[in-house]
């Protein structure tokens, strides 16, 4: 399950169960008063019971001054629960019955308790329903995924013969006629087509389960090589100590050579990329023209620059979240740029 479904999943669950959890709260809240009130009444009976025939278990008696309290009414203080009843032939006194507090704090203590379990038991129910009722709402979503990725990988399926024509058409053009700028914009025209297409068949076939035990300086040594074949000018340099990663082999490739391929790329003439790894963080560094505004170079279709079409950071951001990586940005016009990733060794 991808991150975004997860995420989905998750705010579903939590918009049900807790909206459907106050619902159930506030009835046992009501009920609880309710069974208080039942509870009060219940006292109130045994009181009256005592004050005729003296049976009088677990109550107390004393006796008041008549007109001190209203007869035949229950009384809450800090100390007792207490009526008053009157007392035949007797004009000056009246009988005072009553429950210790402690008592009565037992009995709704002992209610508390009842109810909360039934609360518990009624909330385990309400978390299951939820996560159904989720796995339900997430269905037509999921679906609906799964057939744009479908969709997407048929496009790039089909891009694959008029690309390689372009590319074949192109070589040929250019030995006949020798080098040309027409020519080598059409070439790096269908190489950014392809960096697009290898950018999101990574994407789309990328797992957080599929994760693997990665030397990090091999890989970077390895991407390296590369690129010093096609930006023969700029000059790489990397100090990263032996570090090994739990991750996912082919997106922190797709992640690392759209961010080294974007320094080669816009660097200056006979500039520098460095790349040092310290303290859980790698950080690519060049001397390249530098980033008008850094916090876009994230989103989607935007660039600063005639090259691309400005969706290989984007799809660097998604990789990232979807790997738990921390990615930023900083940079400074005509001095360079850096790009720090934060990645956790295995210990």
């Amino acid at each position: 399950m991808k991150k975004i479904e997860k995420e989905s999943l998750f705010k579903s669950f939590m918009l049900f169960f807790v909206s459907q959890s106050i619902l159930v709260g506030a009835l046992y809240f009501m009920n609880y008063q309710k069974e208080v009130q039942v509870l009060d009444a219940s006292i109130f009976s045994q009181m009256r019971v005592c004050s005729y025939e003296l049976k009088c278990e677990g109550l107390e008696l004393d006796f008041v001054q008549k007109d001190s309290y209203e007869l035949y009414k229950l009384y809450k203080d800090k100390e007792n629960l207490s009526a008053y009843f009157s007392i035949a032939n007797s004009t000056k006194n009246s009988l005072k019955i009553y429950l210790k507090k402690e008592i009565y704090e037992q009995k709704i203590q002992e209610l508390e308790k009842k109810l909360l379990s039934s609360f518990l038991i009624v909330l385990f129910f309400v978390a299951g329903l939820s996560i159904l009722f989720s796995l339900y709402t997430l269905s037509p979503f999921r679906n609906a995924l799964r057939v744009t990725e479908e969709f997407i990988k048929d496009i790039l399926h089909d891009f694959n013969t008029p690309i390689s024509t372009l590319r074949l058409n192109a070589a040929m053009l250019k030995d006949e006629i020798g080098e040309n700028t027409k020519i080598q914009r059409i070439q790096n025209s269908v190489q950014n087509i392809l960096n697009l297409q290898s950018n999101l068949r990574a994407y789309l076939n990328f797992s957080v389960t599929q994760k693997e035990i990665i030397e990090l300086e091999e890989l970077l040594q390895e991407r390296v090589a590369l690129l010093s074949s096609i930006y023969k000018e700029i000059e790489f340099s990397i100090e990263v100590p032996k570090v090994q990663l739990s991750t996912n082999r082919d997106a922190l490739t797709r992640i690392l050579d759209n961010i080294l391929t974007n320094a080669a790329k816009y660097n200056k003439k006979n500039g520098k990329v460095r790349i040092v790894f310290k303290e859980d963080f790698l950080k690519i560094e060049d001397t390249g023209k530098g980033i008008v505004n850094p916090k876009r170079v994230f989103d989607r279709f935007y660039k600063e620059q005639e090259r691309g079409i400005g969706i290989g950071l984007h799809i660097v951001k998604k990789l990232c979240d979807e790997l738990d990586v921390d990615v930023s940005v900083q940079s400074e016009i005509d001095k360079g740029t850096t790009f720090t990733l934060g990645l956790k060794k295995i210990k």
